[in-house]
């Protein structure tokens, strides 16, 4: 019988005060798909640092093809044919795809003359994108390719490395559906190539559809490997969380008839935006539907003056304001959790308590000097609000899980005291524990009369917690929706209108 494709056995590693795995062993057989569950904080992401090079286990031992190795470093992790698809993108953003696909080993004319072959170097671009079933633009810079471009543009990087044990984190977190679709496809090719494949998500619909195994981790343990077709989604949360949600969206008050903002007829300067208008009423929960490229996110940074607008006003409490820049929309009562939070969220070098007050420095201030007692409490009653997993304020947010980073962010905004929270795709990437908690502090927050617009690419989720659904296509707003009576083929419908 032939040995597995891998083998982690009894992984450990610790973090001052954390021990983050606890005598961890995972098996993957060639030509399998194997899921990694576990809620942010639950040691997936450090086991796949272990595995790709980033962390040296503190014990333990790693098999691949029945040989003991030493993984070192990332190369050494890809030159013992392991891949890693990371869920935050960490791109050379000014560099051209072909550049970011080949960065670290571009292809010269000879060993002997270090001058770069780019004829080459985009030939073999467009090669490995042609075996995905995708086409490429070689030369485009990176920066003016959208999220989800951009996570494909990783995966066929991993795929050039020709590995045998891919890892993909949150692959779908930046997929419109049929780019789903499509990765599926790609995972089901590699399969029948002989790889395995580490699957993390959280959405419980794709775990259940292409993977062959389920591993459920709980506080730097693994507490469960079984077979997909004996797993269901009760089940899988149950082991996660080690006990029941009885409910997958908390219930609040209703909104009120109070008109609390308005947005008519954005334009962007440069923007996808065309004429975007909408209202949002106090207590309410709005959210913004649309595909991948409708103008949703634009929408937001008009809103809180990240894009120029070329016509158009905003009315808060029926006075015109302006939001010319991020911070004159703070100062207006309005706070953006941005789409991608390791680019454009976390100040990744900073500590958790400066990246939790960071945007309320004059609150905590005397006479132009920041307090560190105050901030260190609004620091803690924001990590016990939100139930963030740390260990210490002064801890690096960049060793947070993207969960738990995603907490701190929320957290640093509602210390901002906001009347109208927008927040772009506020989930991804968090697992199902953490969203219930997020709906619930969003829930709170409405029924204390905020007005929250909440753009989702999960209809589901966009159902659950909304009052009303104004779905973008084509830079404008194509229709508005009832939460509670509308259906996900309405909402497809309304943002295909205008699609270009």
């Amino acid at each position: 019988m032939s040995s597995p494709l891998l083998e982690i056995k009894n992984l450990s590693k610790s973090f001052p005060g954390v021990k983050a795995l606890d005598g961890v062993s995972l098996t993957l057989n060639a030509g399998s798909v194997h899921a990694l569950m576990g809620e942010n904080g639950a040691g997936k992401s450090t086991l796949m640092k272990c595995l790709f090079g980033v962390y040296r286990p503190d014990s333990g031992e790693i098999y691949i093809n029945g040989e003991r190795v030493d993984i070192g470093s990332p190369k050494a992790a890809l030159l013992s044919g392991v891949a890693m698809v990371h869920q935050e993108l960490s791109q050379a953003t000014k560099l051209s795809l072909m550049e970011n696909i080949f960065l670290g080993r571009f292809p010269l004319y000879t060993p002997y003359l270090p001058i770069i072959n780019r004829a080459k170097m985009k030939r073999d671009t467009e090669e490995v994108f042609s075996q995905l079933g995708l086409t490429a633009e070689p030369e485009r810079i990176m920066e003016t390719m959208s999220v989800s471009e951009r996570q494909m543009a990783e995966i066929a990087k991993a795929v050039s490395y020709d590995a045998k044990i891919i890892v993909f984190d949150e692959p779908t977190s930046s997929l419109t559906e049929k780019e789903a679709e499509r990765l599926f496809g790609i995972i089901e090719a590699l399969r029948k190539r002989g790889c395995g494949i580490i699957y993390i998500s959280h959405k419980m619909n794709e775990i259940l559809r292409i993977c062959d195994t389920v591993s459920v981790m709980r506080d730097g343990k693994m507490i469960s490997t079984e077979q997909s077709k004996d797993m269901t989604t009760e089940k899988i949360i149950r082991l996660m969380v080690g006990r029941e949600l009885s409910e997958g969206y908390p219930k609040r008050s209703s909104k009120t008839d109070e008109v609390l903002f308005s947005a008519e007829g954005l334009i962007g300067e440069y923007s996808r935006l065309k004429s975007a208008s909408l209202t949002l009423y106090k207590g309410e929960i709005l959210g913004i539907a649309g595909l991948d490229g409708s103008g949703r996110t634009e929408l937001l940074e008009a809103i809180f003056g990240i894009s120029k607008l070329r016509s158009g006003r905003l009315m808060l409490r029926g006075k015109e304001i302006k939001n010319r820049s991020p911070r004159e929309a703070i100062k207006n009562g309005f706070a953006l959790l941005t789409e991608e939070r390791r680019r454009s969220g976390i100040f990744g070098i900073l500590d958790i308590n400066a990246n939790t007050v960071i945007s309320s420095l004059d609150s905590i201030s005397g006479l132009g000097v920041v307090s560190d007692r105050r901030a260190r409490e609004a620091t803690e009653k924001t990590v016990r609000r939100l139930r963030v997993k740390v260990h210490t304020e002064k801890e690096k947010i960049r060793n947070l899980s993207g969960g738990n980073q995603q907490k701190v962010i929320l957290g640093r905004w509602l210390l901002t005291k906001p009347s109208v929270l927008l927040l772009d795709e506020p989930t991804r990437g968090v697992d199902v524990g953490a969203k219930y908690e997020i709906y619930s502090i969003l829930a709170s927050l409405s029924n204390e009369g905020r007005g929250i617009i909440v753009v989702s690419s999960e209809m589901p989720e966009l159902l659950g917690i909304c009052d009303r659904i104004a779905v973008m296509s084509g830079g404008r707003i194509a229709g508005e929706l009832d939460a509670r009576q509308a259906t996900q083929e309405e909402i497809m419908t309304l943002a295909a209108r205008f699609a270009e």
